[in-house]
């Protein structure tokens, strides 16, 4: 009986924590590429990194890696509640900036239901994965979630299947 409830105590940690959207559990702040976008305050930078057998793709001004959702349409999220807490929007302040290796042609912004600006390339809006706990990382790359594929972006502003 003892391990039936200590399963239980251990199920219930894990499920609020997975509901909260990866948070310090003390302060209840997003950690890693989720804390850039929580409440932009300046104007984003979308800048370019070699990621290996990916080649060159699509990062932040801090080198996290951005990625786009196959279930969204032309400059339109959908992507909500879980979905933007797993899969938290690359939301920006004012003109997205341009870093190295950018097309300033493509870079753009949508605006998301409640009203925050969301950076787009090539028409995808642009996510973080809240498992790239670290800039560089690319652990949502071909992931199946929320009903469709995440893919990262090359600099043309396609996905990118390596």
């Amino acid at each position: 009986m003892k391990r039936t409830t200590m399963v239980a105590t251990c199920a219930a940690a894990l499920l609020g924590t997975v509901l909260t959207g990866c948070s310090d559990s003390t302060s209840g702040e997003a950690y890693g590429p989720a804390a850039s976008s929580a409440s932009p305050s300046t104007a984003a930078t979308v800048d370019t990194k070699s990621a290996g057998t990916l080649g060159s793709i699509l990062v932040d001004d801090k080198g996290n890696t951005l990625y786009l959702f196959l279930a969204d349409t032309k400059n339109k999220s959908n992507c909500t509640g879980a979905c933007a807490k797993a899969w938290p929007p690359f939301l920006t302040k004012g003109t997205a900036k341009v870093g190295n290796g950018v097309d300033k042609k493509l870079l753009g912004t949508t605006t998301r239901s409640g009203g925050d600006e969301q950076v787009t390339y090539n028409g995808h809006p642009l996510y973080y994965y809240v498992n790239d706990k670290k800039p560089g990382q690319t652990n949502g790359q071909a992931l199946n979630q929320f009903g469709a594929e995440w893919y990262v972006l090359n600099t043309k502003g396609d996905k990118v299947e390596g």
